[in-house]
């Protein structure tokens, strides 16, 4: 296998297939709206020119896939140590990517790959929008030793033993160290993503509503068709009824998404990095190096305290705000020993808060104004100018304000920042209570801001800037802050840590 990926190799033959299937849909995409004419204009269109057409177009794309396959390489270049790919139909283009710096290898396997035994791997360094490699058809044993090379954590450890004269030993078999069980995966999903799950239900509510009335004028909102479809008397069990309906919907959703999505959780020690593998229908497979990560994140709520899980956030360096929320690797349903050992492995022991810092109370005043104060404001405006609106809606008001309110005050009573010479741990959240760790010699900026009527207060805001994301913690003591901030520097320009 060293031998083999010395010398350029093409993917597997049947890759063909899924460079064609690939093809039709991006041509399919590009040209959909002349397919949809075609549909509702059959009858009137010659038969004989769009069989003619139909089967010209097929011959072109297999021809454009049979050279998109004949055309791509890839090999690695021990002597410069990179990646090499070369692609393209006409005109041929080569990518050299320097191994230190790949961040993440992904190996995928989509329903259709699973169905012809093949499966996809994308190389990321974190210096582009996309990936910067994405080989669509190898096989699974294939991909692994790839991936493996690619992130070879022990590579200078075999070479220093080589050259002490210290024969190398064959690897031994790896096994997973973690796997989320079925009943994890359960846990999770009737304890987590309530909203997320709750919006889907209502812009499909909504969206179902709205085809309705445009089809048949009926609005099934409006007060008098709801009154045609439940009695009076039966309102109440109705609005009970529909309340443990949508929570029964929500919970299915969850569970329905979790279990899909991360079904056979593994996580297995390979050679100094985390391999990760899941799912149901469309297999994922990852590689990270420890010392790659940048902020780590870990949540739960009550419930989940209760049940003994937690769920861990991985972020890695990311190209900006949307690409940050999408590459987070989450690990669902771990338990605190699992949580432990997985610590124990990205940071070499368990991250423990040092110094608290809170914010002042103001931080709370303003949210509540905010989430409180404006809403009631605006609502009374806009209830002046409406009369048709029910004063029904009123009764809600007080709830509301009671929730938000609630909310906010535990938001704020969580809001904390934990600083000792190794971690920096933020804390936040109402219900959903999340601990950021990051270490100060990945840190890439620092930004502090102070608006001038908080000078006399001695109160700032303070913003780390990572290759994963970035951490704020809102109007905590400036002095404070700008000490801990001069400590941070020093020990960004004395570390020697190859995060990228």
């Amino acid at each position: 296998m060293e031998s083999l990926f010395n010398q350029p190799q093409r993917q597997s033959p049947i890759g063909v297939l899924v460079m064609f299937l690939d093809t039709i849909r991006l041509y399919a995409r590009a040209i959909w709206p002349i397919l949809v004419i075609w549909l509702f204009k059959f009858d009137e269109i010659n038969k004989a020119y769009f069989l003619l057409g139909t089967v010209s177009l097929i011959l072109i794309i297999g021809i454009i896939a049979y050279l998109k396959y004949l055309n791509f390489t890839f090999y690695l270049d021990n002597e410069n140590d990179e990646f090499i790919i070369i692609d393209g139909i006409f005109n041929k283009t080569k990518t050299a990517i320097q191994v230190r710096k790949i961040q993440q290898v992904n190996i995928n396997q989509s329903l259709l790959q699973r169905m012809i035994g093949v499966y996809a791997l994308e190389v990321d360094t974190a210096g582009g929008q996309d990936k910067e490699v994405k080989i669509k058809a190898i096989s699974h044993a294939l991909a692994l030793e790839l991936k493996a090379r690619l992130l070879d954590n022990s590579k200078q450890t075999q070479n220093a033993n080589e050259h002490k004269g210290i024969e190398n030993t064959l690897p031994t078999p790896v096994f997973p160290f973690i796997r989320i069980s079925f009943l994890s995966l359960l846990k999770v999903g009737i304890t987590s993503n309530y909203i997320r799950s709750f919006s889907l239900l209502l812009i499909f509510f909504f969206t179902v509503s709205d085809n309705i009335n445009r089809f048949t004028g009926r609005d099934l909102l409006h007060d008098e068709n709801l009154e045609n479809y439940v009695a009076k008397d039966w309102i109440i069990q109705a609005f009970l009824v529909a309340l443990f309906a949508l929570i029964a919907l929500v919970l299915i959703i969850n569970l329905v998404r979790i279990i899909f999505k991360y079904y056979d959780y593994k996580i297995t020690k390979q050679k100094g990095s985390l391999l990760l593998s899941f799912g149901l229908l469309n297999t994922k497979s990852t590689i990270i190096k420890p010392e790659k990560v940048q902020i780590t994140a870990i949540s739960r709520n009550y419930f989940q305290k209760k049940m003994n899980i937690l769920e861990i956030k991985i972020k890695q360096a990311t190209h900006g705000e949307k690409e940050e929320r999408n590459a987070a690797i989450e690990i669902p349903g771990c338990s605190d020993n699992e949580s432990e050992a997985i610590l124990k492995l990205l940071f070499q022991k368990i991250p423990q808060k040092g110094v608290r810092l809170q914010p002042n109370f103001r931080k709370l005043g303003f949210a509540i104004f905010l989430t409180i104060a404006l809403p009631l404001l605006a609502f009374y405006i806009f209830r002046s100018y409406d009369t048709t609106t029910g004063w029904a809606i009123n009764y809600l008001v007080p709830a509301y304000v009671i929730f938000v309110a609630i909310l906010q005050f535990f938001k704020f009573k969580n809001y904390r920042l934990f600083v000792n010479e190794e971690f920096i741990i933020k804390q936040s959240g109402a219900w959903d209570v999340q601990n950021e760790i990051i270490e100060p010699c990945k840190i890439q900026a620092i930004t502090t801001s102070q608006l001038f009527w908080h000078k006399s207060l001695n109160i700032g805001s303070l913003t780390l800037h990572t290759a994963g994301g970035t951490i704020v913690f809102q109007l905590g003591d400036y002095n404070k802050i700008k000490a801990y901030i001069n400590l941070w520097l020093y020990e960004i320009e004395i570390s020697d840590s190859n995060w990228m």
